[in-house]
Formats: structure tokens, C-alpha cells, sequence
């Protein structure tokens, strides 16, 4: 017996659903014409977020607005013809695209037949057409307010970012003091995937707090993609070190006490003074006789270079 298939209804479906049927009973019980119009815009403007759902409502309602005057005066100028649509659509597209409100295109177009059908100059049909666009317009914002609350989501992510550096330091530091690891490297491409992700949730949750200056998240996830930025630019340095050299072993051991503090939230400024001891501790060294130890030196410095970049994050 074949596995049966479960159909998911997400929480923006249910939205949708609700807002359509509820703008078009509104718009049918007070009687308006093309009443079906409000389901349509409200279906185009329910959003991932209260932003981006409020931004559409006001590109729509200017476009429908502009759309609704511009439309009936160049009926009337030319007639109801389809050519209409023609000398309308070359002038009205731009110019949605120099206000920035193109998003209400396809929208503004309902408006636009609803006027070639009229055929006619009324004051009443303006009025029943402006009460389509602000109930189905109304209903959407209405309707997507409600937002869930995604910090549970978020934190998850954060616990995953913070194992996944914790993970490519311990390799880093147990190469540099070992000089061996069987490590693939697959923690630092995790860790740009997830981060990628919680950037975009981050940023949704930022778009759904409209009164808020601030997002914690979306600071915190920024700050991970630069300590992503500089451990995707360590790596490289790290794994041209072929050769054990006291200086490496030190620079892996601060490498692990600063893991170990980050793990545990607490802060530690005498990280940054430890590495400037490093390096005073480097330019005391004798020059590298060999080649190979000049490369592995100049690896090594490199690294440290992007250390104290990684600490100025921290």
C-alpha cells in the first residue's frame, strides 16, 4: 500500500484564504459592483511580512487611484475602444516605474477593464470602485497584522551558528598545536548556508516589528557573517602550515581559550593582549633558514592577522 501524501496548509495560506472570502462578503453585502475585485487585491497583497504587506497596499492603492482618474479621462477623450489600452498601457507603466509603484500593476489593470466595461462617466462608479480597492486593500493589512512570533525559530539558529564556529575552531586549534585532523571542512560550508538563512528570517522578523529601531537578531547574525568571512579567509593560511612551530601551538592554544569563552558567554579582554604577546614574541625569532619555514612563518602571520580581526567581534 502506497504512502499517502500530506497536504501542509501553512499559516500565510490560511491568511489568504480567510482575507479573500472576507473582503469579497464585505464587498458583496454592501452591494458594490465587480465586488470579486476586493478578493483580488487582497489576495495580491498578503506578505511574508507587515512591511512588505503594507508597502504593496500603498503601491496598489496609488496605482489604482492613478490608474482609475487616467483611465476613464483617455476612455472618454478616444473612446472605449481596445485600442485604449494600448495608448494607456505605454504611458501608465512607466510612469508606475518612476513613482516606484509597479508592484500595483496588475492590480491597477482590474481597475481598468472594470472602467472599459462601465463605459460610461458616473460619479457612483468612482465611489463603488474606491470602496473596492480600500476593502480589498483594508481587509489584506487587516488580515496580515497578526504575525507569529519566530523567536523560537531564531534562537535555534543562533544555538546552530555558535556550534558550528565553536566546531571549526577546535579543528583550527588542534591542527595548529597537532598538526593533524581528519577534518572535511563541511562545518564552514554549513555554517555559510545557515547563516544565509537566518539572515532572510532576521530580516522578516525586522520587517514585522514596524515600531521597533533595533533588531537584536539581525545585529547578531551580522556579526556571525563577519566572523564567517574571516574563518572562510583563515582556513586557507591554516592549511599552508605543513611544519609544527612553537609559535603555531601558541597562537592554537589562544585559539582554544578564546572557544572556550565564547562557548561560555563570558567576555575576556586579555585575549587581544595575549596575541600582541605572540607577536612580540615572533619578531624576537631568528630569521627562518629555510624556505619551508619562511612560507609557514608568513602563513602564521597571516593567520594572526585574522585572529585579531575575528577578536574585534568578539
Amino acid at each position: 500500500m502506497g504512502a499517502q501524501a500530506h497536504m501542509k496548509i501553512g499559516f500565510r495560506t490560511l491568511k489568504t484564504a480567510v482575507g479573500v472570502a472576507l473582503s469579497v462578503f464585505i464587498a458583496q453585502s454592501l452591494g458594490l459592483q465587480y465586488f470579486t475585485a476586493a478578493g483580488i487585491l487582497t489576495l495580491l497583497c498578503i506578505q511574508k511580512s507587515r512591511k512588505q504587506s503594507f508597502q504593496a497596499a500603498l503601491s496598489r492603492l496609488f496605482a489604482c487611484l492613478i490608474s482609475l482618474f487616467a483611465s476613464t479621462l483617455l476612455f472618454e477623450a478616444i473612446g472605449y475602444g481596445a485600442y485604449g489600452f494600448l495608448v494607456l498601457l505605454l504611458f501608465f507603466i512607466p510612469l508606475t516605474v518612476r513613482l516606484r509603484i509597479q508592484q500595483g500593476i496588475a492590480s491597477s489593470i482590474v481597475i481598468v477593464m472594470h472602467v472599459y466595461m462601465h463605459s460610461q462617466w458616473e460619479w457612483s462608479f468612482f465611489l463603488n470602485e474606491i470602496c473596492v480597492i480600500l476593502i480589498g486593500l483594508g481587509v489584506a493589512l487587516a488580515v496580515n497584522w497578526y504575525m507569529p512570533s519566530i523567536d523560537k525559530e531564531l534562537n535555534r539558529y543562533k544555538d546552530q551558528v555558535d556550534g558550528l564556529i565553536a566546531a571549526i575552531l577546535k579543528e583550527v586549534s588542534l591542527y595548529l598545536k597537532e598538526g593533524r585532523t581528519q577534518w572535511d571542512g563541511k562545518e564552514l560550508l554549513l555554517l555559510g548556508d545557515t547563516l544565509r538563512k537566518a539572515s532572510e528570517l532576521a530580516l522578516l522578523d525586522d520587517e514585522n516589528s514596524l515600531h521597533r529601531k533595533d533588531n537584536s537578531y539581525r545585529y547578531y547574525f551580522e556579526e556571525k557573517r563577519r566572523q564567517y568571512e574571516i574563518l572562510d579567509r583563515m582556513l586557507p593560511a591554516v592549511s599552508g602550515i605543513s611544519i609544527q612551530l612553537e609559535q603555531g601551538f601558541r597562537i592554537g592554544e589562544l585559539i582554544e581559550e578564546m572557544n572556550a569563552h565564547m562557548s561560555s558567554g563570558i567576555s575576556s579582554p586579555h585575549l587581544r593582549e595575549k596575541l600582541r604577546g605572540i607577536r612580540d614574541y615572533h619578531k624576537l625569532l631568528p630569521m627562518p633558514v629555510t624556505r619551508d619555514e619562511f612560507e609557514n612563518r608568513a602563513s602564521l602571520y597571516a593567520v594572526a592577522n585574522e585572529l585579531e580581526r575575528f577578536m574585534e567581534t568578539l
